[in-house]
């Protein structure tokens, strides 16, 4: 090895190729100059940290015993300054601290501040671990207040993430660990903490949870208590039980971590269902006055983090009106609007231009100590579809309300699966105006796709309703997204309020114990859509409140009103389980608006599977509340007044590129509609001289059973008619050879002549209608000899020359219903996975009744939506000015 050393070193030698490294030290001079500044700079942070640490220590208030030991009245306003609540000290029961279970004091101090006996009021060992987590999340995401500091902050600082609160209030809680003992201070705490609502002091959640004293209480009482300081109204088990049961269980693992329970013990406790040991419901204490409200203002003061400025003895101006507040609990309390005593409701009442809250129906004799259906969650139907369908179609496609779309046999694409309508038929071409007043399924898909998923997405996100996901199935009003009757008013409200949407918010205003520091809680208003939208969609919802669309129970004579309605339904899954009839559903919806107030309302049962199985004392709840409301409540609503972003026209129905009507084009196909202003199409000229196809195959069956005829006809024209929009048919008939009398008229290629008598020879007559054209007759006639069976004769009937290109599919006609078409069609179960699964149905869904409707209003009317016969599906003439009721067999007359 040293030979191999040596002679490498004597081959460098003799080569000269040993060399010295340079000797690169940094000048002594220049470091210590390094050193020196660096040394400064420390002292200069640290110097400047201790005087504004000692500035800002100065400005701290002073120990005030009275405000340690009790917490103060904070008062509540209505929207004209009247005291309505005064929240504070009546709802708590003081407790020593010598008579605090050994157990409970180890559940908060493990959950809390396991060193607190060990800290002199601020524990450093917590906070560099706190320093390190807000150096890599931003200052405030992870704070290390002990529970000397939580009195502090809870008696004396406003609830901020600032430089200035932490310091005063690491100095005040060295002070009142100099002044007071550990014991003492832990009192405090104990005495002193928000529980939930009004209710202050471990000892008050013992009582208003369990209706026990503290030394009464089990283990896992006692960890769900220590738990809910860190979010008093969010973990009460009494609303929120599967919250408040996770919470229980973390402060069990952390009693089990510091060693204050065992192992055994802890998964003993965690077994224990939360709701097991909960004081029963009709023992359970409330708030002598609007409960639901009550719950609103403190759910948005939490979330604000003002939830702790309610023991400083602070105003809370609310946007409460009594007056309403009172409509809306007598309403909902009135039993005669529900088809059974279990039967819930939740109704919110907004201020349309300001947003605000002006009442709360959170639900039938609601306390406060149940589930707030105001607030819930539930799948809004068909609500949402002039949000995620034609709201963004107007929006970002300067889509016309007469824009023509098709009600066909249809799929979602990309996607083996079919999309139904409520009724189970197909309307063919119709408006968008139509399709959104009749709430069809197929149209508001494809409006849908045709949008895009992206600006549905940003369009309700404006609005205040999000979606993680969102997809076709979303249009109906299905699949996992959720929404409460707040968020939905505040969505509605903005396109009463001319785009501009406000979020809901009951408490516009915190002012401080000092009478002059004043916390403003009013959201800014944002634009979320063009005026032109807000008032295209609502020159269409106006009609959903009429005799042609879904909700005319919900209608205000002389009042200017617009809304939708919405219903979901169940999976084929869950009806089959459950052994439900077809028209039962879990969710009914309407949500209304004037320029004055908008009103949102749910009906169903808190538990989903519990399904409305009746129409008018089930499906109709959320329109006969809403109408009785607003009823009370307006005083003189104004009309709608349409922007000069919007301008009018008169179109022929079904043309696509839109035409505007002429002079000679027929009333009947004409429809008055409106255009985002820019966007009119030219008027384009229709030859005067068309000739169009006949009718052709008229056949006559008739039917003993239901002593009616029959008629079923065929119809073809080609493309080159498609500009003169959808075809009509008029139906005649003249009896022993006299003067032909209107039958109906109608898109359906098939009718019903009911009141046929023996002994008469009847010859019918059929013409289509198209542009204003009208073409020639189609005949048949049928001689009913005595009483014997009818003898039909050869049919006379004028063969058209038909047009050799392709034919078009002929729509049926408009199936005008009382809130029965509305089909939500969605993911009832909220499995996500199949949009198409639920057909959710605002009313009739039950098609068992298609044979039922026994003619109604059949007789003479030539209307041009008028009377339609749906043959082989019985006696079911329809008047479009007639809605028809398709509830369950033993409800129809």
């Amino acid at each position: 090895m040293s030979d191999h050393i040596n002679s490498r070193t004597a081959r460098r030698q003799q080569k000269g190729t040993i060399q010295k490294k340079p000797n690169r030290k940094m000048p002594q001079g220049l470091f210590k100059k390094i050193l020196m500044a660096i040394v400064l700079f420390g002292l200069a942070v640290l110097i400047g940290g201790a005087s504004l640490f000692a500035y800002y220590a100065s400005t701290a208030p002073d120990l005030d015993e009275e405000l340690l030991k009790d917490p103060l009245t904070s008062n509540f306003l209505t929207k004209d300054g009247e005291v309505f609540l005064k929240f504070g000290t009546e709802k708590r029961e003081f407790v020593p601290y010598d008579e605090i279970p050994e157990q409970m004091k180890n559940a908060i101090l493990a959950t809390e501040d396991i060193r607190f006996f060990k800290h002199g009021g601020v524990d450093f060992y917590r906070l560099g671990g706190a320093v390190l987590a807000n150096f890599r999340s931003g200052f405030g995401s992870q704070g290390a207040s002990t529970l000397t500091q939580q009195v502090i902050k809870n008696s004396f600082l406003k609830d901020e993430k600032t430089l200035k609160r932490k310091a005063q209030e690491a100095w005040l809680a060295h002070k009142l660990e100099k002044e007071y003992t550990k014991e003492e201070i832990f009192e405090m705490y104990f005495n002193k903490v928000l529980m939930s609502g009004n209710r202050y002091g471990f000892g008050t959640g013992a009582s208003y949870f369990f209706g026990k004293k503290l030394n009464e209480l089990e283990l896992p009482e006692m960890a769900m208590l220590a738990g809910m300081p860190q979010y008093p109204n969010g973990y009460n088990p009494f609303k929120y039980p599967e919250r408040a049961e996770k919470r229980r269980n973390i402060v069990l693992t952390l009693m089990n971590r510091h060693g204050k329970i065992s192992t055994e013990e802890m998964e003993a406790a965690k077994k224990v269902p939360v709701t097991s040991t909960l004081l029963a419901e009709d023992e359970r204490e409330t708030f002598s006055k609007y409960p639901a409200y009550v719950d609103a203002v403190l759910d948005e003061l939490e979330e604000a983090g003002y939830s702790d400025l309610l023991a400083e003895g602070v105003t809370v101006q609310t946007a409460l009106d009594p007056k309403a507040q009172e409509a809306v609990e007598q309403a909902i309390n009135d039993p005669s609007y529900y088809e059974s005593e279990d039967m819930q409701a939740g109704m919110t009442v907004l201020d349309t231009k300001k947003g605000t809250i002006v009442a709360l129906g959170g639900g039938r004799n609601y306390s406060g100590r149940n589930l707030n259906f105001a607030e819930q969650k539930r799948q809004p139907g068909s609500v949402i579809k002039p949000i995620l369908a034609y709201g963004p179609a107007i929006e970002y496609l300067d889509w016309s309300t007469g824009q023509k779309v098709v009600d066909e046999p249809y799929k979602y694409k990309g996607m083996d699966k079919s999309i139904n309508n409520a009724d189970g038929r197909f309307l063919g071409t119709l408006t968008m105006r139509q399709a959104l007043y009749y709430s069809r399924n197929v149209p508001a898909v494809k409006t849908f796709e045709k949008v895009g998923g992206k600006d549905a997405k940003a369009f309700a996100s404006k609005l205040g309703l999000s979606y993680d996901e969102i997809s076709a199935g979303n249009a109906l009003g299905g699949g996992k997204a959720q929404f409460s009757t707040v968020e939905m008013a505040g969505a509605y409200a903005a396109f009463g309020n001319g785009g501009i949407y406000t979020k809901p918010h009951a408490v516009t205003k915190i002012t401080l114990r000092d009478g002059k520091t004043v916390k403003n809680l009013r959201p800014d208003p944002v634009t979320a859509m063009k005026d032109s939208t807000a008032y295209m969609i609502t020159d269409v919802l106006r009609e959903v409140l009429t005799s042609y669309g879904t909700a005319e129970k919900a209608a205000i004579s002389g009042m200017d009103v617009a809304g939708k309605t919405g219903t979901t339904n169940y999976s084929a899954d869950t009806m089959r389980e459950k052994n439900m009839k077809s028209h039962y559903v879990p969710d009914t919806w309407f949500t209304g608006y004037t320029t004055e107030y908008t009103i949102s309302t749910w009906g169903g049962y808190a538990d989903y599977k519990t399904p409305i199985t009746t129409y008018d004392y089930g499906r109709h709840v959320p329109q006969n509340l809403f109408k009785a409301v607003m009823t009370s409540i307006a005083s003189e609503p104004g009309e709608f007044v349409q922007p000069d972003s919007v301008e009018e026209a008169a179109i022929v129905k079904g043309s696509d590129p839109i035409v505007l009507a002429s002079s000679f084009t027929s009333s009947s196909i004409v429809s008055n509609e409106l255009f985002v202003r820019g966007t009119l199409p030219a008027k384009q000229a229709i030859p005067e001289k068309v000739s169009i196809p006949s009718p052709s195959k008229l056949s006559a069956q008739f039917d003993a059973n239901s002593n009616s005829v029959v008629l079923n006809w065929n119809y073809k024209a080609s493309k080159k008619y498609n500009s003169l929009g959808s075809p009509s048919f008029n139906v005649s008939v003249s009896i022993d050879g006299g003067a032909y009398q209107s039958i109906t008229s109608t898109y359906d290629q098939q009718a019903v002549f009911s009141g046929t008598e023996y002994g008469k020879t009847y010859t019918f007559s059929v013409t289509a209608t198209m542009g204003g054209y009208t073409s020639g007759s189609a005949t048949a006639t049928l001689s009913l000899a005595g009483s014997s069976s009818p003898e039909i004769d050869d049919p006379s009937v004028e063969e058209p020359d038909i047009d050799p290109e392709e034919p078009i599919e002929q729509p049926d006609q408009p199936d005008d219903t009382d809130d029965e078409n509305d089909s939500g069609q969605n993911d009832s179960d909220n499995d996500g996975q199949d949009p198409s699964t639920n057909q959710g149905q605002d009313g009739q869904n039950n098609q068992d009744n298609q044979g039922n409707q026994n003619n109604q209003g059949n007789s003479g009317n030539s209307n041009n939506q008028g009377n339609q016969g749906q043959g082989n599906q019985g006696n079911q003439g329809q008047n479009q000015n007639t809605p028809s009721s398709d509830a369950p067999p033993e409800e129809n007359n």
